[in-house]
């Protein structure tokens, strides 16, 4: 068989990973040939394509990013896109297709399984946010990222007496704010899924200044006040309708300081959370999805992602992986609620 490979969406640890295990275990164990295609779904789209062997992957496994390049295209949204697609599969002799992406690359893939092309799955984000699936490859290193940033930013919140501010990535779904604040042990968690009251995050940093330390404070990107309590982000909108996000943190601060009297700063981690290289846990996450996601394109078995169940790798269906996000469920904010203030 001749197998096309893409990433899509934001890159993030871990996907050279999974690229170098399904070309080792495709190639070596199987025979099969690989073809990559370049910056997602852009890649099928224009036929644009590179080399994918046995020494294309050598020495990938530490590296963060990804060898073929990822973008937020969606080939959906384009006239003609589908099939455009489907001619350049046939075109460059590809019989199936691994995507490697979060939910909206893997919603790509559903609806392209659902109008014939073969296609397998595999999970990747940063924000943990994908269903049917306990942990995805890039989590665990994004989490450990902001948690060292998170540390650093204690000694100097107490060395100026000021409440700091850390905005960590997270869109809908508030698990690296979660796991890097509980890690870092901040004193305040923000997430998309609660919405907070700006009176008792300031409450709670008033209430931290009475010791001898200063507040840390962990926001998600995409959390927000109660309703009329702050001014409600509005921006652009990109290729699959989500708005871009960031500034949250920012205008948390100026809220403390005005609430407050106490002087507040903000630190926005951005895509410094993406970038470098993975986490062990992250290298054998990602290896053992690309090892099972060409299996599961040798069995034959398409329309299907490969996903993290207990310890175990199963496959699940495309449509289960996509219908919904996992956000954080309100058990799992509590645990963290007994640290604030």
């Amino acid at each position: 068989m001749r197998i096309g490979v893409l990433t899509g969406g934001g890159d993030c640890p871990g996907l050279n990973a999974v690229i170098r295990a399904v070309v080792r275990k495709g190639a070596g164990v199987y025979g099969h040939e690989f073809v990559g295609f370049r910056d997602g779904w852009r890649g099928p789209l224009e036929g644009d394509t590179m080399t994918l062997d046995v020494q294309a992957v050598r020495g990938i496994l530490p590296r963060g990013g990804t060898i073929l390049g990822s973008s937020r295209t969606n080939p959906i949204k384009i006239e003609g896109g589908v099939e455009r697609i489907k001619e350049n599969l046939e075109t460059h002799g590809v019989d199936a297709l691994i995507a490697i992406g979060g939910e909206d690359t893997l919603g790509v893939a559903k609806q392209l399984f659902d109008r014939g092309v073969k296609v397998v799955g595999v999970p990747k984000t940063i924000d943990n946010d994908l269903n049917a699936t306990d942990y995805t490859f890039g989590f665990d290193t994004a989490v450990n990222i902001a948690m060292e940033a998170i540390d650093r930013l204690h000694t100097t919140a107490e060395s100026h007496h000021r409440a700091l501010i850390c905005e960590v990535m997270g869109r809908h779904a508030g698990w690296i704010a979660l796991h890097a604040g509980m890690a870092a042990g901040a004193n305040v968690i923000l997430i998309p899924e609660k919405p907070f009251d700006i009176d008792k995050v300031c409450e709670y940093v008033e209430s931290r200044f009475k010791t001898r330390y200063s507040p840390i404070i962990v926001v998600a990107e995409g959390a927000h006040p109660i309703e009329g309590q702050m001014a409600v982000q509005t921006g652009d909108l990109d290729a699959f309708g989500h708005v871009r996000l960031g500034g949250v943190g920012e205008r948390l601060a100026q809220e403390i300081e005005r609430r407050t009297g106490k002087e507040a700063r903000t630190t926005v981690l951005g895509h410094i959370q993406r970038g470098g290289t993975p986490t062990a846990y992250d290298r054998v996450l990602a290896t053992r999805f690309g090892l099972a996601a060409i299996t599961a394109v040798h069995d034959g078995d398409y329309g299907k992602m490969v996903g993290l169940q207990g310890t175990e790798i199963v496959r699940v269906g495309l449509d289960a992986a996509t219908a919904e996000l996992k956000t954080v469920p309100p058990h799992r904010y509590e645990e963290a609620e007994v640290f604030f203030g």
